[in-house]
Order: C-alpha cells, then structure tokens, then sequence
C-alpha cells in the first residue's frame, strides 16, 4: 500500500516560489500559481501544520555578522546524564548553530561558528567545561563546497512519491 506523498507538484511549486521569493503575499503566490486565493491559503496551511515548511524567517549569514569561521564539534557526553543536559548547556551558547545526536564514535556533532580562530578556542573552551561533556573533537571547515539546501528534496519528493511504501 502507498501512503500519500508529502508534497504534489503544486506544492512543490509553492513551496519553490516561497522560497525564491519569501517575502511573496498569498495573492501573489495565487495570480503566478493561476490557481484561487484560497487554495494557496489551504496549501500553505497545510505545509505548515505538517511541517513541511518550518518557518518565514530571514536566512542569515554569520559570517556577514563577523562569525567567519566555521567547525564542526564531535563530543562524547557522560551517558549518566543522557543528552538533555548538554544539549540545554549548548542551547545557551549564541556560537552554537546546531547540535545533533548521532551515531558512531561520538554522540553529539555541532556545528559552531566563532570570529577568529583564537575565539573559536573561547567557544570549544566554553561547550567542553559543561561536566556532562567527557570529550570534544573539532575540525575547522575551509570552504563551503554544498550550501544547505532542501529544494532538491522537494523536486524528490514529488517525482518518487512510490519509493515511499508499506507493505
């Protein structure tokens, strides 16, 4: 049995006119689509509600900010205290953009930005003093070669809506 696809080829056009053009109203996003008012409202609605689209906000670059460098953080936590502490501890640090649980050698990968190298010692300083954290290994991105970017998976999404089954 196939379950429903996560985006048809109007939402995947809605959702790539939104993101081309994020500060684009809902008539707009209609009289472009050539479809109702309405169903741009109900479409987006619905994005929203299942979280396709996340949020509305600008994307912003820390590097346009003065945070220039960039380095991906491993940590090794202390498993007698789970995850949630760190990640609250991580959660108060401004340099930390992002913390995932993961598997292998290490149980956390952040990504972490900082103003010069110098600072990014201050910011590794700071995330492996929390007494929950037992390791940190870090490595310093050069160059970004890929930027983060979801719209291929949009395309995905609606050209193999069969990939995803139930048997």
């Amino acid at each position: 049995m196939t379950t429903t696809p996560a985006v048809d080829a109007l939402d995947a056009r809605l959702i790539a006119l939104l993101h081309a053009e994020p500060r684009i109203g809902v008539l707009e996003c209609a009289r472009r689509l050539s479809v109702a008012r309405g169903t741009v409202q109900a479409r987006l609605d619905k994005l929203l509600a299942r979280g396709v689209i996340q949020d509305f906000g600008p994307s912003i670059n820390p590097a346009a900010l003065g945070y220039s460098v960039m380095a991906f953080m491993t940590l090794e936590i202390a498993q007698v205290h789970g995850h949630r502490p760190v990640a609250a501890h991580l959660a108060r640090i401004p340099e930390v953009l992002e913390a995932h649980t993961v598997t292998g050698s290490g149980d956390l990968v952040c990504r972490i930005v900082a103003r010069t190298n110098s600072d990014l010692q201050r910011v590794i300083d700071q995330i492996v003093s929390f007494e929950g954290v037992v390791r940190g290994s870090s490595v310093i991105a050069l160059a970004e070669q890929v930027p983060y970017r979801t719209m291929p998976l949009v395309a995905a999404a609606v050209a193999e809506p069969s990939r995803i089954s139930q048997t």
